[in-house]
């Protein structure tokens, strides 16, 4: 293994992470190595931009939810396929759910874990040498995680920069580089974050712009010198999540984006064949397949199109009669009996199971979730546990009679109670999985 890596990480969400990382994944690209990312934590939407950014898929790192052995296997097949590694923290560097030290799902977790050095982002919007406290603070919260390096963020002038920078110098870390506030570089967002990158058609002049802005402001030459080895021990071929079946028909198109690099990767190294189909183009799962996925995305955006895509509910209503069929959060909703969009409307979706959603009726849910199966599923059998998340808007207005899914625990292990729905080889739930734990 000869992959470099550092971590990009700051002091929580909204600071400049992802701008910093896409920049400075296409300007390292530029210069002819061959270079990747992942994520740390549960995060679609980041990965997407990653990809479009490297030409390579970008993998999740979750210490909470996934077992050490499987973040040590997913970490070393991204480092035995490049040359230079950048990871994105998500919110702050030590911010996570509860859990033993090293298993909160934080960023810093993995930093500890892999001797990967920090470059932290700082937003000194309104601040100055202040700064140097937060830095002095973040460097000294765990002795195991090493900060590397730090680029200001939106800088409001020279003499901004050199009252911020030579605070932090003077405690002895290098400040790599200084990004103005520039509004024009942000990238467009939505509820549940960014735009997807698929959805942007200037999506290649956009890490253009990027990649200049980070070769302008940031001294890449010693960014490239903190990059250190990554350091992970054997690890054996580990699989997240048993395949549901040897052919899985996976719903893919703009409706249906939310899947891990990590889960089709274990699937295909366990033997299966992934077939992808498009609801959005009324393709029904294919016929020669024994299971299919429907995963997370945007269905009420697409909600119009769902309903009258005529082929996909009659194909799909078809193969649930004889094999299983499971949906993930956006998935779950394209199941129910219909969506409300954000105006109020109401769109019929396929009706194999008999809850509704609504997009109208807004609450956020989020956080880390334990789900105890309470019937067979694509998840898993009866009394399995799957670690997972919630990240969802939309709200169920009307329950149907379905059984349900699974017993679902919150990162505390507190009982939510129960959730999903189950119907014949049909089940569904808002849950996200990442993986299941070891068995004792």
């Amino acid at each position: 293994m000869t992959a470099k890596a550092i971590l990009v990480a700051s002091t929580g969400s909204g600071t400049g992470k992802t701008t910093l990382t896409l920049g400075l994944l296409r300007a390292l690209r530029r210069r002819g190595p061959k270079v990747r990312a992942a994520k740390s934590g549960p995060d679609y939407i980041d990965p997407l931009f990653h990809r479009s950014a490297t030409g390579l898929a970008s993998v999740n790192l979750d210490s909470w939810a996934m077992p050490p052995a499987l973040a040590d296997a997913v970490l070393a097949g991204a480092a035995a396929e490049t040359d230079l590694l950048v990871i994105e923290g998500a919110m702050g560097l030590f911010d996570g759910g509860p859990g033993p030290a090293g298993r909160s799902g934080a960023a810093g977790d993995l930093a500890a874990r892999y001797g990967i050095p920090v470059v932290l982002v700082l937003d000194v919007t309104g601040q100055s040498q202040t700064a140097a406290a937060i830095v002095r603070g973040l460097a000294a919260h765990d002795a195991a995680v090493r900060v590397a390096g730090v680029v200001l963020n939106r800088v409001a002038s020279e003499r901004h920069r050199r009252l911020v920078g030579d605070a932090i110098l003077a405690i002895g870390i290098p400040v790599l580089g200084a990004i103005p506030r520039d509004a024009s570089v942000a990238l467009p967002s939505r509820h549940l974050g960014l735009v997807q990158a698929s959805e942007l058609a200037d999506i290649e002049s956009r890490l253009s712009i990027l990649a200049d802005l980070v070769e302008r402001c940031v001294d890449l030459d010693r960014m490239l010198a903190l990059f250190s080895p990554v350091e992970v021990g054997p690890s054996e071929a580990t699989i997240a999540l048993p395949p549901p079946g040897n052919r899985i028909a996976l719903a893919s198109d703009a409706a249906f984006t939310f899947i891990y690099e990590h889960l089709t990767a274990g699937w295909r190294r366990a033997g299966a064949e992934i077939v992808a189909f498009s609801p959005l183009a009324d393709e029904p799962p294919p016929e020669s397949c024994d299971a299919c996925w429907l995963p997370g995305g945007y269905p009420e955006l697409h909600a119009g199109v769902l309903a009258n895509a005529a082929r996909f509910r009659e194909g799909l209503a078809r193969f649930a009669e004889t094999r299983p069929v499971h949906g993930e959060c956006g998935g779950f909703m394209v199941l129910g009996t219909g969506i409300e969009d954000a105006s109020g409307d109401r769109h019929a979706m396929v009706g194999l199971l008999g809850h509704a959603t609504s997009f109208a009726k807004r609450r956020l849910s989020l956080g880390y979730r334990v789900a105890r199966l309470l019937g067979p599923s694509p998840l898993g059998g009866v009394g399995d546990e799957v670690r997972g998340h919630e990240f969802h808007y939309s709200t169920v207005v009307d329950p149907g009679c379905d059984e349900p899914l699974v017993d679902l625990f919150d990162g505390r292990s507190d009982r939510l109670g129960k959730a999903g729905a189950r119907r014949g080889h049909v089940s569904g739930t808002y849950f996200h999985a990442i993986a299941v734990p070891p068995r004792q």
